[in-house]
């Protein structure tokens, strides 16, 4: 016999009885229906609160008032305040120049004495024409020599009125030789020293104002529904009404704070950043801990309207521009269509169209349907971030 084909047969043969063994003590398998997998959907809850609709801008302190010190009358500098160098501050009022006044002085003692010949030469006209018109009366005087008594006493008249102009204005120059603060501020620069002559309307120093300043705050029109803030119009707008604004900025190694009130809106509209500035004001009052420097760059937060009832879910949650998928009590998707209110960085403000207690999916899906069965995960985290 040939054993190529005895061996092959015989492990074939084997093959078959063990599987009949192992199939007639088997026990039979039981069958059970396929689990249904759901889509995990990350969703935050509905709740509604009050918000303020703040506007945040940024801009330069500036003075609201500055000036060129500039002398009315001539002379050499006698004399000049601690206060007058750069960076110097002053009191209104304070004196911060002064010029030689002996020639001013002399020309007060000039003007005092051509008075008093003046009101002497009236007196003398006047009595001349009181005689005269008493001569007249009586037909002793002739009427040329009344003529020339009245015309006599009208410019001794005039004398008089002349001379006490001339006494004013000696005056007014020899008070003018002391230059005074017009108002409470700092120097920004100077350029004078004693000796040094001044001409009349030659500058010599620049000051501005430190009793409040003001900082510009640019506005996009969108921007600008969110503050109640005085426009154009207004006629005596009540200062109490205006928005609060908090300023921040990094100075002297300390992040610092601020508060203002917007106080105006410029009357043009930028024509290259089609943006609309508003001017926010800060009292540099003894009360602050520190006054706002000028100068200094800040940034501003200004007080918007308070909106009740408002939604803050984040930004990815938005599957239209006003939609959004909300997981229903059946854990289904549900389309619904919110009115939104305000976007603010990564979070969006709904004002309507979402109810407390509800479920806002969260999550990135690929072609929705509504009515999809999902399983809902609570997101805490994304619940923080919408809040923040």
């Amino acid at each position: 016999m040939n054993k190529k084909i005895v061996y092959p047969l015989a492990v074939l043969g084997a093959s078959a009885a063990v599987a009949g063994v192992l199939l007639s003590t088997s026990s039979p398998v039981a069958s059970r229906p396929a689990e249904r997998m759901l889509r995990a959907v990350r969703t935050i809850p509905v709740e509604l609160r009050d918000v303020s609709l703040d506007v945040r801008s940024q801009g330069t302190v500036r003075p609201h008032a500055e000036s060129d010190l500039i002398p009315e009358v001539s002379g050499p500098v006698v004399w000049t305040s601690p206060a007058l160098v750069s960076g110097g501050y002053f009191e209104k009022g304070d004196p911060l120049l002064r010029i030689d006044r002996a020639d001013y002085a002399a020309a007060v003692e000039r003007a005092r004495a051509q008075l008093a010949r003046a009101e002497g030469e009236n007196e003398h006209a006047q009595r001349t024409l009181e005689r005269q018109q008493d001569l007249a009366k009586r037909s002793v005087a002739s009427d040329s020599e009344l003529n020339d008594a009245e015309r006599i006493a009208r410019v001794a008249g005039a004398g008089v009125d002349e001379a006490r102009v001339a006494l004013d204005q000696a005056e007014r120059d020899l008070a003018r030789t002391e230059i005074r603060a017009p108002y409470t501020g700092r120097i920004r620069s100077e350029q004078v020293d004693v000796g040094q002559f001044l001409s009349r309307g030659q500058p010599f120093a620049q000051a501005y104002a430190t009793d409040f300043v003001e900082v510009r705050l640019p506005i996009a029109d969108a921007q600008l529904a969110y503050i109640d803030v005085p426009y154009w119009h207004d006629e005596a707008p009540d200062e109490a009404a205006f928005p609060e604004v908090t300023l921040t900025a990094k100075f002297a190694g300390r992040v610092r704070t601020w508060r203002g009130h917007v106080v105006r809106t410029e009357a043009e509209i930028d024509a290259k950043s089609r943006l609309v500035h508003v001017v926010a004001r800060v009292e540099n009052d003894d009360a602050k801990p520190m006054p706002l420097p000028v100068g200094l760059f800040v940034q501003a937060q200004i007080e918007g309207r308070r909106e009740e009832d408002v939604v803050s879910i984040p930004r990815q949650a938005l599957t239209g521009p006003r939609q959004v998928l909300v997981v229903d009590d059946e854990d289904r998707i549900r389309f619904r269509d919110v009115e939104i209110l305000r976007v603010e960085g990564e979070n969006v403000l709904i004002a309507g169209g979402l109810d407390a207690g509800e479920r806002v999916s969260v999550s990135i899906l690929q072609a929705p349907v509504d009515g999809m069965q999902v399983r809902p995960v609570d997101d805490t985290e994304v619940v923080k971030d919408a809040r923040a």
